[in-house]
């Protein structure tokens, strides 16, 4: 009783602080380049009790459902660090059948995979690797491949679609090693499918160009494949058709295949074990994995076709955008190819931080006009647009619950100008 009246005196005592987005709201919460990583935004003045959620912000919200979980529960395990884990190791072998490879190992995630990639392909501290300059890779990896392994990075231009150009690349790749001057090319990397161009799918003769000139030069090339299941639902093909042109890959279980953790690096037998050495200095190694790979067991074996469901919802919420009255939005339909949109705001008047700020929380009148409260949760993203993705937990319900939240907001704006 003693220790229970201190400890209510002791937290008494200290200053009440804001909630989060006042604290942010105070200190004029900067802003990021590509995307703001926060939280939700707060709820807006007078928000009901009830109100519907469309998390739009990524595909990395998605949570396991009942079915996964109970593979999670159920899985056998075993010391994965040993080699002894039962459902990681079929988990692997699934993997590798799948992509048409070798082998693959389980990591933690894409970061973490792609980096041990860059480890395994650039032995030697000062090595060099060649990627576009908006990849996912370059811009949200911290310099990783820098800052742990050493390995110096050169970029070239990254198109609209995602590829870039084949002579420019080619005039990237350092000559003359070992020249004292100049670190030595190992590496070519590209991103398929393409996150901050909005998902987009990189064409296969684009990749077997890539490896054509890697090949004639003695280079590998790596994919980070985040969302290459998302590429293949795309193009209709089987992943291994992709891949076929590349050395080696890292493919996210936990995007819209639904895993609550981890990414395969698929490859070469031989790479394959040279990643066991750096998963493990990374920190990668993990013991009783299972429950997690049982995830990922799930969401190869179950979860790819119904992609295309997302990619049908994100088109929807695409085209409905064009059909807007007042026009507010402008849309490149032929660059919206799988579950990531980018769009812009035709009026300068009114910023995309603006356009999810509204969308975020529930305006006056709005449950009137909508039958109730919606939030939709989005990103501003790169040069001045708006990101939205669509996942698992997005249904079609929950899309034309956007398309009219964001057709209400559009015509609150026109109101408030005339």
């Amino acid at each position: 009783m003693f220790l229970k009246a201190f400890s209510c005196r002791v937290l008494a005592s200290f200053p009440r602080r804001k909630p989060l987005c006042a604290q942010y709201a105070a200190l004029g919460h900067p802003k990021r380049s590509y995307y703001n990583a926060g939280k939700p935004g707060c709820p807006g003045p007078g928000e009901a009790a009830h109100v519907r959620v469309v998390d739009l912000r990524s595909d990395t919200v998605t949570k396991p459902g009942p079915a996964m979980r109970q593979a999670m529960a159920q899985a056998e395990v075993g010391d994965d660090v040993m080699g002894e884990d039962p459902t990681v190791n079929e988990l692997q072998k699934l993997a590798a059948e799948m992509f048409g490879v070798e082998a693959s190992l389980f990591v933690p995630s894409g970061t973490m995979s792609n980096l041990i990639a860059v480890m395994v392909h650039c032995r030697e501290r000062g090595d060099e690797m060649i990627v576009g300059d908006l990849s996912h890779m370059h811009i949200y990896e911290q310099g990783g491949s820098a800052q742990l392994a050493g390995v110096h990075a050169t970029t070239v231009t990254t198109r609209p679609d995602g590829t870039f150009d084949l002579k420019q690349l080619e005039s990237k790749i350092r000559h003359g090693y070992p020249d004292p001057h100049y670190p030595r090319t190992r590496l070519i990397c590209v991103e398929n499918t393409h996150n901050i161009q909005g998902g987009r799918v990189l064409p296969l003769p684009f990749l077997q160009e890539v490896r054509a000139l890697a090949d004639r030069y003695g280079l590998s090339v790596h994919m980070d494949g985040a969302r290459v299941m998302n590429a293949a639902v795309a193009l209709s093909v089987p992943p291994s058709s992709i891949l076929q042109h590349m050395h080696t890959v890292s493919v996210c279980l936990s995007k819209g295949l639904g895993s609550p953790v981890g990414t395969m690096l698929a490859g070469p037998r031989d790479f394959i074990s040279r990643a066991v050495r750096c998963r493990k200095a990374v920190g990668g190694g993990m013991r009783q994995a299972g429950v997690l790979a049982a995830a990922g067991k799930l969401s190869l074996l179950e979860m790819v076709g119904r992609l295309e469901d997302d990619h049908h919802n994100a088109k929807t919420f695409a085209l409905a955008l064009l059909d807007c009255e007042p026009s507010l939005f402008d849309v490149d339909m032929s660059a919206v190819e799988t579950n990531i949109l980018r769009f812009r705001i035709k009026d300068p008047a009114l910023s995309p931080q603006e356009v999810c700020a509204l969308m975020g929380q529930v305006g006056e009148g709005e449950e009137a006009a909508l039958g109730q409260g919606v939030r939709v949760l989005m990103f501003p993203h790169y040069e001045n647009s708006i990101r939205a993705v669509w996942h698992l937990g997005i249904s079609p319900e929950d899309t034309q619950l956007a398309i009219k939240k964001m057709q209400f907001v559009a015509g609150q704006h026109l109101n408030s100008r005339t």
